[in-house]
């Protein structure tokens, strides 16, 4: 399944048994620590595929599903379902396609990370290829933009987690289907222009590699900031 924390609650959505998949949407109170199902005011039909391995995004208002599928299919990401939390309804929305070379390929098993109203989407495996792209969809406009950048090789089944300062690490995956061969490699790409600081720390951690064994007051002393310091205890 995939999940996300807004305004205190957690929602989680989709998912298999393994032999059966889902288009629930469940909802956990992170203070009352109480479920609730949560029943959309949709037709069966207007309701999202049923579908595990995809991902998820949110502006506060909107859920937004990004791919995913079953065993024997990818959804596409040309047009994608919206759960409203004001409305309760599940919306479709039509999304915007690169200038030069259109939407991405319908994908499962990828992995997504947001920064504001931007969310990137990078790998994943269509059915047929394993994908080493990488994408960028804002929530604001809809509009899908091709990075330039690739993945160093591609990957499906990894995971991505983004730092506050707007560096992705990709880390592990499978990168063959025949030989389902996996991979424990952890990669990072920076999706904004890092600031001098983030740029500054990191040729210290290069050149100095051992600032981690030293104690706080050695630190302190050698100049880094009480944030720095923080960083490696």
């Amino acid at each position: 399944q995939a999940m996300a924390i807004i305004n205190g609650c957690l929602y989680v959505f989709g998912g298999t048994t393994g032999y059966i998949y889902s288009t629930d949407l469940h909802k956990l109170d992170l203070n009352t620590r109480e479920w609730s199902q949560l029943k959309p005011n949709n037709l069966s039909c207007d309701m999202p595929e049923e579908r595990y391995r995809h991902e998820i995004a949110h502006d506060g208002q909107r859920i937004y599903i990004l791919g995913g599928g079953t065993s024997w299919t990818a959804y596409s990401l040309d047009k994608i379902h919206a759960y409203n939390l004001e409305t309760n309804t599940w919306e479709e929305i039509t999304t915007k396609p690169h200038e030069k070379v259109g939407f991405p390929a319908a994908r499962r098993c990828h992995s997504c990370v947001q920064i504001k109203n931007d969310v990137f989407v990078c790998g994943g495996y269509n059915g047929e290829v394993i994908l080493g792209d990488v994408w960028k969809l804002n929530l604001q406009t809809f509009q899908w933009l091709k990075l330039p950048a690739a993945m160093p090789e591609p990957v499906y089944f990894h995971c991505a987690a983004v730092t506050p300062a707007g560096c992705m690490y990709v880390h592990g995956g499978v990168v063959n289907i025949h030989e389902n061969k996996r991979t424990g490699s952890l990669f990072k790409m920076w999706l904004v222009v890092p600031s001098l600081l983030e740029l500054c720390w990191e040729k210290l951690l290069e050149c100095f590699p051992h600032l981690a064994t030293l104690s706080r007051s050695q630190l302190l002393h050698l100049g880094l900031t009480q944030g720095l310091v923080e960083r490696l205890k």
